[in-house]
């Protein structure tokens, strides 16, 4: 099992010094990776309901979707600059918010100066309101959009002489240098719960990439397991082998020890509960866990990152 960790995207913890001591205390402690969201702005209005949510709105209970939302890509290059090993992942990229020829471009150029250490994380995105602002395709072709973008990145990023011809996407007699450090090209983890999130996985991932143990979506493991099911079997019609696509789910740490009702959530309590928790979805196949213990100050957060090493991660590997 792997461990990654949310970055905060608002407030103290969001600004260029603590961004940088909560990303270095990351890769001194030896998580595998850190995420960062991406929205590029937010409707004062927004009616198009968010799926992590009960309520179905991203901008009550204090939600974090609120806040300043640094700019993704920089962000991660910025981090890149002051971390040796931990891996970026863009968690998840909404890809078609950004032009494809350029996003590609900065994907590349973010894999080779941070010396191959880039995941995209690719998602259709939700927000409605969002794509229309910013001109994206339309929101209703969101998802066949998204699969032509991904197929052009890896087009760019793999081919000597690359074209595309698709509905979304098109171009040729190109060159695209440079081509990202790793090859044939940075991993793609698919973001989604839906089918066809799991279908796109099966294509175009080399991970699938849920978000678990929250209300609005809690994946227990046996869910998880059904959702494999699927996951290897569209695989497996589109030639792929299934054991080659990974499992990186993202989950909240919760310090409290139960929930409304008096059960316990999944990751809280103890150390041994926790580590209970991750083993049930080791079992079913998750590779990868990445936990948010954003806190409103940095330092609570490093806090949690540095417990949570010491009393969970070593003993999970």
């Amino acid at each position: 099992m792997e461990f990654g960790f949310y970055l905060p995207n608002s407030g103290e913890g969001a600004m260029p010094d603590a961004l940088a001591s909560i990303a270095r205390l990351g890769d001194r402690l030896g998580f595998y990776c850190m995420v960062a969201p991406d929205h590029i702005l937010m409707p004062r209005q927004v009616d198009s309901v968010y799926p992590y949510s009960v309520t179905g709105s991203i901008l009550a209970g204090g939600n974090s979707g609120a806040g300043e939302w640094p700019e993704q890509i920089t962000t991660l290059a910025y981090l890149a600059g002051v971390t040796e090993n931990i891996r970026l992942v863009t968690s998840v990229m909404i890809v078609p918010y950004r032009n494809p020829l350029l996003c590609a471009k900065m994907l590349a150029t973010l894999d080779m100066l941070s010396k191959g250490r880039l995941i995209v994380g690719a998602g259709v995105g939700w927000m409605e309101e969002e794509f229309e602002l910013l001109d994206a395709p339309p929101f209703a072709e969101r998802g066949a959009a998204t699969d032509e973008y991904l197929q052009a990145f890896i087009e760019l990023w793999t081919a000597d002489n690359p074209s595309f011809e698709g509905k979304h996407v098109r171009f040729s007699d190109i060159i695209f240098l440079p081509k990202p450090a790793q090859t044939p090209h940075p991993p793609i983890w698919i973001g989604g719960q839906s089918r066809a999130a799991l279908r796109r996985a099966a294509r175009l991932g080399n991970a699938w990439h849920p978000v678990g143990a929250i209300p609005a979506a809690p994946l227990e493991p046996e869910e998880l397991a059904e959702n494999l099911a699927y996951l290897h079997r569209y695989a497996e019609r589109a030639g792929r082998d299934p054991a080659e696509i990974q499992v990186s789910m993202k989950a909240p740490l919760y310090d409290a020890s139960s929930d409304a009702d008096g059960s316990r959530r999944r990751f809280s309590g103890s150390p041994d509960a926790v580590l209970e928790d991750i083993h049930a979805y080791a079992e079913v196949g998750v590779t990868h866990l990445i936990f948010d213990f954003r806190s409103p100050h940095h330092a609570e957060t490093e806090e949690r990152m540095a417990r949570f090493a010491e009393e969970v991660m070593t003993a999970a590997k």
